[in-house]
């Protein structure tokens, strides 16, 4: 599901996880997950984006996220270690503007601001797509 939306609502978790009984805790809980996927997700784009400009990449089109990458391999072995799922395109897109996002950021020394990856964040929320609606199946449940 985080390959399609890292910002999940309360209602998109429930229409896919119609096998939990759903409450103000379960809820919370499955929110806290979503924001600890997208912790580690935003982690790795930092660590890499600050590489690229330790390795001396000036150009931000020199930075790509392909199935064959480094940044990509780490993302899938921690989403889907057991490779169970297609990785979507879009996933691919998305994670490549995020990368560029905080390559842009730290080169230009926005990361000085306590509250700097604030902007990055209200960009990607932005690029959300819909789930599948096959992940609402018996053989996803």
């Amino acid at each position: 599901m985080f390959f399609y939306t890292r910002y999940p609502s309360s209602n998109v978790l429930k229409n896919f996880f119609p096998d939990v009984k759903f409450n103000r805790c379960i809820t919370s809980q499955l929110i806290k997950w979503f924001s600890n996927f997208r912790e580690f997700y935003y982690i790795q784009m930092e660590k890499f984006a600050r590489q690229a400009i330790v390795d001396g990449i000036s150009d931000i089109k020199d930075m790509t996220v392909s199935r064959d990458s480094e940044l990509f391999r780490a993302l899938n072995m921690h989403y889907n270690k057991a490779n169970d799922f297609h990785v979507p395109d879009r996933f691919m897109e998305v994670s490549e503007i995020t990368l560029h996002e905080f390559y842009s950021a730290i080169s230009t020394a926005k990361d000085s601001d306590p509250s700097w990856k604030k902007a990055i964040y209200k960009v990607i929320c932005k690029l959300d797509s819909d789930v599948p609606e096959e992940f609402k199946t018996s053989s996803y449940l």
